[in-house]
């Protein structure tokens, strides 16, 4: 397979084919679309992969993208001491421990065709670890049981078991702009295991496209979401016959409806967005029309806005006010910004919102809060 072709059965998109065996075929339907994200993340990706390079005293030219930012800077760096740090941990324990970087990794004796690259891969005697960077910022990753991670680890596993007699597997995913370093710890015995009865039987069902289509979150990043058939039978079961007035609704309806608003939410969003795009190519929707939305207001020059403003007596016409916090650290980098302005920066209570119960997160005391905000008004 050439090395810019993509796998059908992809390590990234794991997650959806596991769960939803036919949608790879019914994705080559689908054009592959580039997305800002896409791009910046695969800029960051190769500026991490140079440092961490220079890190090792590799040979690497350093790449040149329009997405190079401070921001960038700061969290490739970042990953890339994360990484060293934990080779050299495994070194001090093992000598002759080595990483590879951008490790194409083969597990197609479980998935057919399948292969990955393993951004950064540390394997000792009797140890492998398998670190995947993430930039995105949209999504928040975890490494406990994640597919992707999986998949490289048996990679991992078939390339280099006989060498280091690996027992012990440890997955982390890097993913700075969220604050997510996430590791999760298994065995080589108890991924084959699942390799075996689970993952192999699947694999064969979604690379002939069999099995039954089965919508869920794992539908986000789908190429087909918009318009499959079995998603939009799916919400439109929900808006159709669970959508009662509140007051006939029971606990448990509540509950079921509350698990699914997000994704209802946002497949009437991908919809309305394809419909427009559609309409926008010249494509007629019967009851529906295009229009000119509402606008704002701008400044055609500013410059000229200010010599026409201040030549007609007006002088008090700017508004000087502190960059973000966001933009300061970035300004000073984390040490300077902690030690200059780490005392003097508050982080108010948030407001409370409501989340399935395997988001991380404390859970508020509801009646201590209430405690607290009625003797704070006695005051």
């Amino acid at each position: 397979m050439p090395p810019n072709q993509h796998a059908l059965l992809s390590a990234s998109a794991s997650h959806r084919w596991l769960n939803c065996n036919p949608s790879a075929r019914l994705e080559l339907e689908f054009e592959d679309r580039t997305t800002a994200a896409a791009s910046e993340g695969s800029a960051a990706h190769a500026l991490a992969e140079h440092k961490l390079k220079r890190r090792l005293k590799l040979r690497s030219e350093r790449p040149v993208s329009v997405w190079d930012s401070d921001e960038m800077e700061m969290h490739t760096d970042d990953y890339a001491d994360f990484v060293y740090e934990q080779f050299l941990k495994e070194r001090r324990r093992d000598p002759d421990a080595q990483v590879l970087i951008e490790q194409r990794l083969d597990f197609s004796c479980f998935v057919p065709e399948g292969y990955g690259t393993g951004d950064a891969i540390i394997v000792s005697r009797g140890r492998l670890h398998i670190i995947d960077f993430k930039y995105g910022q949209g999504v928040l990753v975890e490494a406990e049981d994640n597919p992707q991670m999986k998949l490289y680890s048996l990679g991992g596993l078939q390339k280099f078991d006989e060498q280091y007699q690996i027992k012990k597997v440890k997955l982390t995913i890097f993913q700075p702009r969220r604050d997510n370093c996430s590791t999760w710890e298994t065995t080589a015995c108890k991924l084959r295991k699942w390799a075996e009865k689970e993952l192999k039987p699947k694999a064969e069902m979604a690379y002939k496209g069999e099995g039954s289509y089965c919508p869920g979150e794992w539908c986000l990043f789908c190429k087909a979401a918009t318009k499959c058939r079995a998603r939009a039978e799916d919400k439109l079961r929900l808006a159709q016959g669970e959508f009662k007035l509140p007051p006939l609704l029971t606990d448990a309806e509540i509950e079921g409806v509350l698990a699914k608003l997000p994704d209802i939410k946002k497949w009437a969003d991908e919809i309305q967005e394809y419909a427009l795009t559609q309409a926008l190519g010249g494509k007629e929707w019967q009851g529906f029309k295009l229009v000119e939305g509402r606008s704002v207001r701008k400044y055609a020059d500013e410059q000229e806005v200010i010599k026409a403003a201040e030549s007609a007596g007006y002088h008090d016409i700017f508004k000087h006010t502190l960059i973000s916090i966001t933009e300061m650290e970035k300004l000073m980098g984390k040490k300077d910004f902690t030690q200059i302005l780490g005392g003097l920066i508050t982080k108010p209570q948030g407001k409370p919102t409501l989340v399935p119960d395997t988001d991380k997160r404390p859970a508020i005391n509801v009646s201590a809060k209430n405690e607290f905000d009625e003797i704070k008004g006695d005051f």
